[in-house]
This record gives C-alpha cells, sequence and structure tokens, in this order.
C-alpha cells in the first residue's frame, strides 16, 4: 500500500465523496486549508490554549471540504481530472502507472514536503518568512503535481474497467 493511499484512508473517501471531490469548487477551496490550518495555529499567540477552537475547526474544514460539494455536471474540468489523476495515482501499486509518470510526482511531493518544513518551523518560532516561503513551495510543489495528475488521467483513464466507470452515472 502507498503512503498517499494509508493517508488518504484518514479522509474516508468512497467512491460518491471522491465524485464530489471531483467538483472544481471542492478542488480550488482545498488551497485555503493551509493559510487556515497556519491562522489556526498561529492564533495560539492571542488565544493561548483557546487556539485549540480554530485548529478543530480548520481541521474540520480539511475534513468536510471533499464532501459538502454537488457532484459536478461534467468531469471535463482540469480540477476534475486532477482529482482522479490522484485517485489513479493512489492505486499505482495494484495497477502500475507508466514509467515517465514514476519519478515527477514524487520529487513535486519532496518538494511539498520540504515547504511543509519550513511551515512548520515558522510557526513554532512564530517568523512569518519561514512560513511564506515554505507556502509557496508547497503551492508550487502540490499544484504542479496536480497538473501531472491531470496528464496521468488522460494516459489512463481507459486503463481499466474501474477507471472507466469513474465517469459513469
Amino acid at each position: 500500500m502507498t503512503i498517499e493511499r494509508t493517508v488518504a484512508k484518514a479522509f474516508a473517501l468512497d467512491d460518491a465523496a471522491w465524485r464530489r471531490h471531483a467538483n472544481p469548487w471542492s478542488v480550488a477551496l482545498r488551497n485555503t486549508v493551509l493559510p487556515v490550518l497556519v491562522l489556526a495555529f498561529t492564533s495560539r499567540l492571542w488565544l493561548g490554549w483557546w487556539a485549540v477552537v480554530p485548529v478543530a475547526l480548520a481541521l474540520l474544514w480539511t475534513w468536510l471540504n471533499p464532501r459538502i460539494f454537488r457532484e459536478p455536471a461534467s468531469f471535463d474540468h482540469w480540477a476534475s481530472k486532477a482529482v482522479f489523476g490522484e485517485r489513479i495515482w493512489l492505486n499505482r501499486d495494484a495497477v502500475p502507472v507508466p514509467a515517465r509518470h514514476r519519478t515527477v510526482p514524487n520529487i513535486l511531493s519532496v518538494i511539498s514536503g520540504v515547504g511543509m518544513l519550513f511551515v512548520l518551523w515558522g510557526l513554532l518560532v512564530f517568523d512569518l518568512w519561514p512560513i511564506l516561503f515554505g507556502i509557496v513551495l508547497v503551492y508550487c510543489g502540490k499544484l504542479w503535481f496536480l497538473d501531472r495528475m491531470v496528464w496521468l488521467w488522460e494516459e489512463m483513464k481507459d486503463a481499466t474497467e474501474e477507471y472507466r466507470s469513474w465517469l459513469t452515472r
């Protein structure tokens, strides 16, 4: 099982939730998760232990986001294709992806991971510059990763019956 699939299991997304998450609004607003979490954790400066409340709300938003939107009328959007590509990427241990798609997503995940280390360090020491630098790295890595997932989806959407079924209502 891939590390990503293990993390994805924590979100417990079934087929219906994945289809709702393929809504472009869900993908776009998913980009609010990191800033909301940063603000929530930073609120400990002025809220003290009461910062647990905004942190809990931010974590709730992280969990709710893929679930609260309706399934889109069409899956022809870049964002929808990115979500389906992520599902393929999560399943790469069961259905191998082409060799040309195996390296870059891992590099981009490392870039995002390094960015998160800067964010965490900045939050720990209350320093804005590592937080901002880290956020830039996270988003550069993640958005480029999503673009690669669109490419992966386009190449593999007909690879299995399961993948083809994602488009049927």
